[in-house]
C-alpha cells in the first residue's frame, strides 16, 4: 500500500531462500529480534555478505534496554517496539531508508 515491493518470509530457512533467488537490490529487511532458530541480528549479519547495503529495521516486544543488556540487539540500531500500527512501520520505514 506504501509504494515498496516486498520479499516475505516466513522463516529464516525462507528468507535465505527467497534472498537467493530474488534478481537485484534489497534495500530494507524487517525482522524479528527473536525468532525459533536464530536472532535477527544473526539473519541480518549472514545476508549483509550479498546485500552489503541493506539496511535493518528489527521488531521487537522486549525493552529495548533489557534485549541490549542481554547482548541480543545493539545499543543504537533502528528497533520498531510492539505493537505498533502501519502507520508506525511505514513512518520507520521511511525514516530509515533516508538515512
Amino acid at each position: 500500500m506504501q509504494g515498496y515491493r516486498i520479499l516475505e518470509a516466513s522463516s529464516e530457512d525462507d528468507a535465505f531462500l527467497i534472498c537467493n533467488q530474488h534478481d537485484g537490490p534489497i534495500h530494507l529487511m524487517v525482522t524479528d529480534v527473536v525468532m525459533p532458530k536464530m536472532y535477527g541480528p544473526e539473519l541480518a549479519k549472514r545476508l549483509s555478505s550479498s546485500y552489503p547495503e541493506m539496511k535493518v529495521i528489527y521488531m521487537t516486544g522486549y525493552v529495548e534496554d533489557v534485549i541490549s543488556h542481554h547482548g541480543v540487539l545493539e545499543k543504537g540500531v533502528e528497533n520498531l517496539q510492539k505493537p505498533f500500527t502501519i502507520n508506525d512501520l511505514a513512518r520507520k520505514v521511511r525514516e530509515v531508508l533516508d538515512k
